[in-house]
């Protein structure tokens, strides 16, 4: 399975189930600040980051409240998913 999953003007496409609420708030966390040479949680092991993806092989897409408001471009992305027919799903505990 691949799906996104949003955290205000940040996302992330990632191949896996799609994530719980909890799960979302933590992959948002921990994927939001890069430490560079430093490995996922194994927590994670279940999701990776796809850097190549078609739109069309969406199948999850899950809103993690922030700060900053979702952009333009992955607005747009979520509309043609609902249009898709795919859930929208939007958590209600931001991350920080």
């Amino acid at each position: 399975m691949v799906g996104i999953l949003v955290h205000g003007d940040n996302h992330f496409i990632l191949g896996g189930p799609e994530p719980t609420e909890e799960e979302a708030v933590r992959i948002a966390r921990e994927f939001s600040v890069v430490e560079i040479g430093k490995p996922p949680a194994s927590v994670f092991e279940k999701w990776g980051v796809r850097n190549n993806e078609f739109r069309e092989n969406l199948e999850w897409a899950v809103v993690v409240p922030a700060d900053t408001e979702i952009t333009k471009g992955v607005s747009q992305l979520l509309g043609e998913l609902a249009e898709r027919g795919v859930v929208i799903r939007a958590c209600n505990a931001g991350i920080w």
